[in-house]
């Protein structure tokens, strides 16, 4: 049996029994009988549908999300009668592969989350996803903050909403810069005196756990966007432009210099991302670019002292050589919506996901602590200033630059993560960084 069928099949069972026990009631009454005629035919225009929502927010691991999640449907339960959500929980890991599974027999959900870019490719290339460029056009078409809604278009077309957006800003420790006369570097060589100071007084400039690569490559991405600008690495991997594009080797010498200044932690290839951040939490180094998925452990996370919480900032990544929109990040959003090509209720499900993100970019930083892809009027919540600080600043974003390894394939991802740490480890020259990746993406086209 077609699992999507299942609902209506109990639903239309439910409604004989309905008629069947107000025949029963009219013929030992025919004036009650006339009385459930006229109360039937007030309702007879509404048409029951139900909307099959699939997501990966289980009360024990997610509960705000999951509270979030079933108010907003019940929100719009209310507001929409004659249709149901229905929900399937998963966690994160249990939801990809039920995922797969379902899109290789066709019952998908009809409405799911996913990730942007890569992730899009087979269930767009396969025509699960319904566009959902309407929907913005309609409904959301200044609502979602520069650079999210993008990263779930292919060729042109939107095939997810987003829930959640991070941006990585550099943490840095007050209370340090303070005590060493560091002032907020708005450059580059700007940031290199502030290392050279930290470095003359035997403090740690920059944490960075580099064995997890991707964390490096957000150095990198930042750099390479300073230099040659928001578009440069995108262009470079969807082979409208090149790896081996001056600004992206410049880019790559740039973290040579911070390198070899003695910038980052020491054994930073061997640190995991945690273990690097603990120099920080322990306040023993004064920078750490993170994104914003972290902001409850600089603001509200009581297992940090208070001490150390206060002494937490943010800045924007500095500009190189004059070059370089301040406002514009690395980043991107976390999951987001779709809604299943096939869907019986596709209309419905839609109006859903409009209404879905709507509500949620209400309601997810204040009920739970998360950035969301949509633009927050902070004028009406009350949350740490810190969050208040960087939604102000989304909304003034003018680009956001979808992390490297996301936008790739696995095996080039992978040829990236590799390169960047032996870029930190002084294995490769820049040029020889470019080329490798260079030459992994235009094998992909081959």
């Amino acid at each position: 049996m077609n699992k999507k069928a299942f609902p209506f099949i109990l639903g239309l069972i439910a409604i004989l029994m309905i008629a069947l026990a107000g025949c029963a009631s009219g013929s030992e009454d025919d004036g009650a009988s006339g009385s459930d005629d006229s109360d039937n035919e007030s309702g007879s225009d509404v048409e029951e549908k139900t909307i099959n929502f699939m997501h990966l927010w289980p009360e024990g691991s997610s509960r705000q999300h999951h509270l979030i999640v079933n108010d907003i449907i019940a929100e719009y339960e209310e507001a929409n009668p004659g249709i149901t959500v229905e929900t399937e929980i998963l966690g994160n890991e249990q939801y990809k592969e039920k995922l797969k599974v379902l899109s290789s027999s066709n019952e998908l959900p009809d409405v799911g989350m996913t990730w942007a870019a890569g992730f899009l490719d087979p269930y767009v290339g396969g025509d699960m996803f319904a566009p959902l460029d309407d929907i913005i056009e309609n409904d959301h078409s200044d609502s979602f903050v520069p650079g999210t809604a993008e990263a779930y278009a292919i060729d042109g077309t939107t095939y997810g909403l987003p829930l959640e957006l991070n941006i990585t800003p550099v943490m840095y420790n007050k209370a340090i810069f303070e005590e060493h006369g560091v002032e907020i570097p708005e450059t580059f060589e700007e940031l290199k005196a502030a290392v050279q100071t930290f470095v003359d007084n035997d403090v740690i400039p920059i944490t960075l756990g580099n064995k997890d690569s991707w964390t490096g490559s957000m150095w990198y991405m930042y750099l390479a966007d300073r230099i040659g600008g928001a578009e440069t690495l995108t262009n470079a991997i969807n082979r409208s432009g090149s790896f081996e594009d001056p600004a992206l080797v410049e880019a790559a010498a740039k973290v040579q210099e911070l390198v070899d200044m003695g910038g980052f932690v020491k054994g930073y290839n061997g640190l995991a991302n945690d273990e690097a951040k603990g120099y920080f939490i322990n306040e023993q180094a004064a920078m750490y670019l993170m994104a914003t998925w972290d902001l409850p452990q600089w603001t509200t996370d009581e297992n940090n002292p208070q001490e150390f919480r206060d002494n937490v900032g943010y800045f924007k990544f500095p500009t190189v050589d004059g070059k370089g929109d301040k406002n514009s990040y690395v980043g991107g959003p976390g999951v987001g919506l779709f809604v299943a090509e096939d869907s019986p209720v596709k209309d419905e499900a839609k109006d859903f996901v409009s209404f879905f993100v709507e509500k949620w970019g209400e309601q997810a930083v204040s009920n739970a602590g998360v950035i969301p892809a949509t633009k927050v009027d902070t004028e009406n919540v009350e949350l740490p200033d810190m969050y208040i600080d960087v939604l102000n600043d989304l909304n003034e974003a003018s680009n956001i630059t979808l992390y490297a390894d996301v936008q790739m394939s696995a095996s080039v991802a992978q040829v990236h993560l590799n390169m960047i740490q032996a870029l930190f480890g002084g294995e490769v020259s820049p040029e020889e960084f470019a080329k490798e990746q260079e030459d992994a993406l235009a094998a992909e086209e081959e």
